[in-house]
């Protein structure tokens, strides 16, 4: 089931889409689950709090990732000029906070180069056994599920009727309904950056 079970670090059915008033394929609420996600996402009995955001990151950025791959060919510099979801525009900023509009697709390269850049960081993300978590871990996690978060709204906001096409709303649905529990617990996204959907959010009951 896509989007709720976690990998290891170390050791359908589907409604038909609606058409809002533009004509874009509007997304049902529909969901597969098959568990209680706020349990999911609760941190295990005696598992350590860093091991598990580490373990759970690698999870959702491995999906989120992959439901972008799906509609990326149809992400183009032409289709998609900037990074945007609804009526907010992503621009990069650099190591020294200068701000660039860039097109989607390259956006979206730059801040999964990021991200597995500090995956495979043994610094960041240790794996051998008795290695530690940096102490800014939880910052740099925060700053990574921001990232996800973005990536995801613009596949929402960008990409629905590729998504709908494909039948697959039911589970980025349930995708985002894990994503947004897990940040939710440990506190990861600020209300204001979750604007772009929160509508569907609303809808999907996820608080």
């Amino acid at each position: 089931m896509l989007g709720i079970f976690v990998s290891h670090r170390r050791r359908g059915r589907r409604k038909p889409a609606a058409e809002d008033k533009k004509g874009q394929a509007a997304y049902s609420t529909e969901t597969i689950v098959t568990g209680d996600l706020q349990s999911v996402v609760m941190l295990p009995d005696g598992e350590d709090l860093n091991e598990w955001l580490a373990v759970s990151l690698l999870s959702f950025f491995n999906n989120i990732n992959m439901y972008y791959s799906v509609v990326s060919e149809l992400c183009t510099a032409q289709t998609c000029p900037s990074m945007t979801a609804n009526k907010t525009e992503y621009q990069w900023t650099d190591d020294r906070g200068r701000r660039t509009k860039v097109p989607a697709p390259q956006y979206v390269d730059i801040v999964t180069t990021y991200i597995q850049k500090q995956l495979t960081d043994e610094n960041v993300f240790p794996t051998k056994f008795g290695s530690q978590f940096p102490k800014d871990f939880q910052a740099i996690v925060r700053k990574i599920f921001k990232f996800l978060f973005q990536v995801l709204a613009h596949i929402y906001h960008a990409h629905s009727h590729q998504v709908v096409a494909l039948g697959l709303e039911a589970h980025i649905n349930t995708l985002l309904i894990h994503f947004i529990l897990f940040a939710q617990k440990f506190k990861l996204l600020e209300a204001s950056e979750l604007a772009p959907l929160q509508d569907l959010i609303k809808q999907l009951a996820v608080f």
